[in-house]
């Protein structure tokens, strides 16, 4: 099963009254939750009003949850996720009461877990979830873990009993993975596999216009993984991997003249805040070079920039921040900044040096 990834919207019934269906009161349930938790901020803040805005639907399930929620001392996330799909009413608050309560860690993997636990999945256990390009999108696997696809990727989730698997197509994803120390949770890309437990970290997968093969890279945010590499001779996995640290990445890329067969690793300490700008539909550039920064800023827009004359403009470096998808905005600063000129030409934009 394909489908491109949609924001779950709302609507009204044959009789004009707001239906908010279980997708919807799920992920209110997980926004309460994590306003309630001790990681709040004005991101988080500004996320939720913005899913709220999708439709009447979606303030409606948040409205429920947060009554819910306030109404019944320490309650849990099942039971407000059950509470928004009756609506807000005397009886469902003595039912509510009545259930046995139970501390509710406020971490996102638990939130998730508590999800689960009432055997709803926001993300079918078997499908292929892709984005367009400039498009982002949170899912949330049946055993709580959640996704982040970046622009135009492809991931592949089988879930079963003994495995949660997960493979990256193309693209860039965020993994929070929710523990289950009996259900490996593993996320397999260009020929190496990343096994995870209770773990925070990112996949991306690309290939860039002056390689043949894609370049891997895995960087580590929280807990622990374990990389390894398929054995090309044999087909399989090969034993000897790579242990990452939080704040840790791991680039694979294609070995050149050594051969296809051949990778070359290299373990660094990127900035995490840029490595997870996109999530704020931005891109970090720290004395770049032009290409560079202009090849990741191509990723998010179908205007695409190319240089002409590239070798001339080569040794030019990038930095500061920018906004993703907005590659006109872009252009316009470099040209200023190294006073080149650019022209939009069939659908493109040219950045060349002056005459």
């Amino acid at each position: 099963m394909t489908r491109s990834v949609e924001p779950i919207a709302g609507g009204a019934d044959a009789k004009g009254k707001l239906k908010v269906t279980p997708e919807i009161a799920a992920e209110a349930a997980v926004w309460v939750a994590r306003l309630h938790g001790h990681d709040r901020c004005k991101r988080m803040e500004r996320e939720c009003l913005a899913w709220q805005q999708r439709s009447p639907a979606h303030r409606e399930a948040f409205e429920r949850c947060t009554d819910t929620w306030e109404s019944v001392p320490r309650v849990s996330v099942a039971s407000v996720f059950a509470a928004s799909r009756r609506g807000p009413s005397r009886d469902a608050r003595s039912v509510l009461r009545a259930l046995p309560m139970r501390r509710v860690f406020l971490g996102v993997v638990a939130i998730g877990l508590s999800i689960a636990a009432i055997g709803h999945a926001l993300l079918a256990p078997d499908a292929t979830y892709v984005t367009e390009v400039g498009e982002q999108q949170t899912v949330v696997l049946e055993d709580g873990s959640r996704v982040s696809l970046n622009t135009d990727t492809r991931v592949r989730v089988r879930m079963s009993r003994g495995q949660r698997l997960v493979s990256v197509l193309g693209g860039e994803a965020l993994f929070e993975v929710a523990p289950q120390a009996h259900r490996p949770f593993i996320v397999r890309a260009a020929g190496s596999e990343v096994e995870a437990v209770g773990t925070v970290f990112t996949v991306r997968l690309t290939t860039s216009p002056r390689r043949d093969a894609p370049v891997l890279a895995v960087t580590l945010l929280e807990g622990r993984v374990a990389v390894r590499q398929d054995d090309a001779a044999a087909g399989s996995a090969s034993a000897v991997g790579s242990q990452l640290r939080p704040g840790e990445r791991l680039q694979i890329a294609p070995g050149g003249e050594r051969g296809p067969a051949q990778r070359v690793q290299r373990v660094d300490r990127p900035n995490l805040e840029q490595i997870l700008a996109w999530k704020r539909s931005e891109a970090l550039f720290d004395s770049a070079a032009l290409s560079d920064a202009v090849e990741e800023m191509n990723r998010y827009s179908r205007t695409p920039i190319v240089l002409l004359g590239a070798d001339s403009l080569a040794s030019l470096q990038v930095s500061g921040q920018y906004r993703t998808g907005d590659n006109r905005a872009f252009a316009s600063a470099v040209a200023a900044l190294h006073g080149l000129r650019v022209h939009e030409v069939d659908g493109r934009l040219e950045l060349s040096s002056p005459q």
